[in-house]
């Protein structure tokens, strides 16, 4: 996807010599949790809002230039490693860099969003399962040959959430097949999170469930 087509220069980089001032005036007009800071003419990093309303408003941003984050991407940058950049620094502005470090806008976080909205696994129809697995135990293709093996497409598939020696995985398939996908998961010990009303399996232990009620309330 190309990304370069949302590359945004609105707003220009301050200068470490900006008064706090400044700064604070400009982040109550913007909605951007950082801005870029420039000194001679060179990107050197970014001013947090957090922080700048915490300096002294009679300052210089060189009294605070400990403070500056020197995160950005470079022009080619892939857009899953952008969004990954977004959420490492926990910024919905990111500053872009040429090979030869030159300064040329930033993206929005919103805007390379977009670009994950357009993907078939937010926009084709379909259904979504959620597995999880030991950490050591799972593979991606062991997942998608059992999508694949019960002749459903699969459109994406992400480790979602990872919490001690186990990890969940989200998959987006088509729709059909479900039943017997959610079967052929648990035979290779994947254990199936979330809930399809096609799954035969646990209906039957409802049923049996409802069975063995109403034989004890006998």
């Amino acid at each position: 996807m190309d990304t370069l087509n949302y590359i945004l220069n609105d707003v220009s980089p301050f200068a470490i010599s900006s008064t706090i001032k400044d700064l604070q005036k400009a982040f109550n007009n913007l909605t951007y949790s950082h801005l870029p800071v420039k000194n001679d003419g060179i990107y050197i990093g970014c001013v947090s809002e957090t922080d700048v309303h915490c300096f002294d408003s009679d300052k210089k941003l060189n009294d605070y230039q400990y403070a500056l984050e020197g995160f950005f991407v470079r022009k080619d940058t892939n857009w899953l490693d952008i969004l990954e950049a977004f959420a490492l620094h926990n910024s919905n502005i990111m500053p872009i860099l040429d090979n030869d470090n030159t300064y040329l806008g930033y993206y929005e976080l919103g805007d390379i969003m977009s670009l994950f909205n357009n993907t078939p696994f937010l926009n084709e129809s379909g259904a979504i399962i959620v597995i999880e697995k030991g950490l050591n135990d799972y593979s991606f293709s062991e997942i998608c040959q059992i999508v694949e093996s019960n002749g459903t497409r699969i459109f994406g598939v992400f480790v979602s959430k990872i919490e001690g020696d186990k990890m969940q995985a989200t998959i987006k398939i088509g729709h059909t097949g479900m039943n017997a996908i959610v079967q052929t998961f648990r035979r290779y010990n994947y254990t199936v999170l979330s809930k399809h009303e096609e799954d035969k399996y646990l209906e039957d232990l409802k049923q049996r469930s409802d069975y063995l009620d109403k034989y004890l309330n006998m």
